[in-house]
């Protein structure tokens, strides 16, 4: 009987090898978000049908190795044309409009949220609730080591509430020192911690999801001196606001290009997702995009999206219409995490689209993406809403009650206003917006009752800066 049973447990395990040898090791995951890049703000071409979708002036060599290795999508939009809700959604798959995260985490004033104002904008929360599921708590589960380095700016909770193992803690602007440039000294740091992290993890064994999100970097104070006579020596007619943001954009590369390196050193390129992209679009310097940070205009959300990783043909373009909700359903499937997704999240996951060079469609709870920024903030016309669905967006304007309507297929600078000549499609679009913000229980701006048009507005400065004099972004 024991001979019979030590065969039967030796015959169980000789089975049971071949199933454990077969099954993949998770992929990693290094999630780079930008700040205020826009669309074509770095060297590498976003839409091979563009040549205007990559800057004139900004040299990333390190971010055109990713996208010569990985996958580019041409229209990718970010969640808001500002920071902290498209933070939130970044985190969580849900739209700033569900979270009532609709604006900056700092600087409520420049909400427009009282005074001489047609419209009085909706408050607007300025903390990530702790009882959302983030992507962190998902891959903590299971069984991922967690960790989110550079600025939080979803409020003034530990990030380790939402599931990262480490972080720099709840920062904002300012970063860890509440200093007005953070940069260099905490690019080059969070980029150290991160590879820390990474090694750390590969020495345990572990899976591992790393974030690493810049603080701005786009103007002189920012940049090395090094990079900036590295620049100059670049020869050419640039000013000296392009001398200095093409200097910062060349340390962002250069740290970028020491992750690149680290996961080359550590033996895990080959299974490791290395993802790029940024919160919203830079201000009105994103050709052939119209307008830009603050606004609903395609400049304020089409923002650069790379991805290489597992199973991603190379130097592939993509242009499937991709959102920053859509990052969770697909880390979460890429990670091979199971049972169902928070209830509430919008997103749907590409990780096809990746699997099928870049050819494909993401399937959402709804089918249309709707961008709800209720705020006075760097638009002319104020508080407004705007919605995509096919080729077509129309964005509803809240002062007036006008609705324009925009072929992007066609039109991407969003020059000609097609609203008279479609009359049907603009109905169709408004209703559907009127449907979407309001299953998501939407805030809305009102009319201001104490509105006088005889006297001066009182709307916000644009670009004012928030407490502290750390710059809202």
């Amino acid at each position: 009987m024991k001979t019979l049973k030590a065969v039967s447990v030796l015959m169980a395990a000789l089975l049971s090898a071949p199933l454990l040898a077969a099954t993949p090791q998770r992929p990693n995951f290094v999630f780079i978000l930008g700040e205020g890049h826009g669309w074509s703000s770095t060297s590498v071409r976003m839409d091979d049908a563009v040549p205007e979708s990559k800057s004139s002036f900004v040299r990333t060599p390190n971010f055109e190795k990713l996208a010569q290795t990985g996958m580019r999508f041409a229209n990718f939009y970010a969640p808001s044309p500002r920071c902290t809700p498209s933070r939130a959604t970044f985190f969580t798959g849900k739209s700033p409009a569900q979270l009532h995260m609709t604006f900056v985490g700092e600087g409520k004033k420049d909400s427009g949220g009282g005074g001489n104002t047609r419209m009085l904008p909706p408050p607007s929360s300025t903390e990530l609730p702790t009882s959302e599921t983030s992507i962190a708590k998902l891959l903590k589960h299971a069984g991922y080591a967690t960790a989110h380095f550079g600025k939080w700016h979803v409020g003034r909770i530990d990030p380790k509430e939402y599931g990262f193992g480490a972080s720099d803690g709840p920062t904002s602007n300012g970063g860890p020192d509440n200093v007005d440039n953070p940069h260099p000294k905490q690019l080059f740091g969070m980029t150290e911690r991160g590879m820390a992290f990474m090694a750390q993890q590969v020495k345990a064994g572990k899976p591992f999801y790393l974030q690493m999100s810049h603080y701005a970097s786009r103007n002189g104070g920012d940049a090395r001196p090094e990079s900036v006579a590295i620049v100059k020596s670049w020869g050419g007619n640039l000013s000296e606001r392009e001398i200095a943001e093409a200097a910062a954009d060349w340390d962002l590369d250069l740290a970028f290009g020491m992750l690149l390196k680290k996961l080359d050193e550590l033996g895990i390129a080959n299974n490791t997702y290395v993802i790029f992209t940024t919160d919203h679009g830079t201000p009105g310097k994103n050709p052939p995009l119209a307008g830009g940070k603050g606004t609903v205009s395609e400049g304020g959300l089409r923002v650069p999206f790379i991805i290489r990783g597992p199973g991603i043909k190379p130097g592939v373009c993509s242009h499937v219409r991709t959102v920053g909700a859509d990052l969770v359903p697909t880390i979460a499937e890429l990670a091979r995490v199971s049972g169902p997704l928070p209830k509430g999240v919008e997103g749907g996951s590409f990780a096809s689209v990746l699997a099928n060079a870049g050819n494909g469609t993401v399937k959402r709870p709804r089918e249309e993406f709707v961008v709800h920024f209720p705020h006075y903030d760097k638009d002319a016309i104020g508080p407004a809403s705007a919605i995509l669905l096919g080729d077509f967006k129309l964005i509803r304007v809240y002062e007036t009650g006008a609705l324009q309507l925009f072929n992007n297929a066609k039109d991407p600078g969003e020059r000609r206003d097609l609203a008279q000549q479609m009359p049907d499609k603009v109905k169709e679009l408004n209703q559907c917006l009127t449907d979407y913000l309001t299953s998501v229980n939407a805030q809305m701006p009102t009319k201001n009752p104490n509105y006088d048009p005889n006297k001066p507005t009182s709307e916000p400065k644009r670009g004012g800066k928030g407490k502290g004099g750390k710059k809202n972004r």
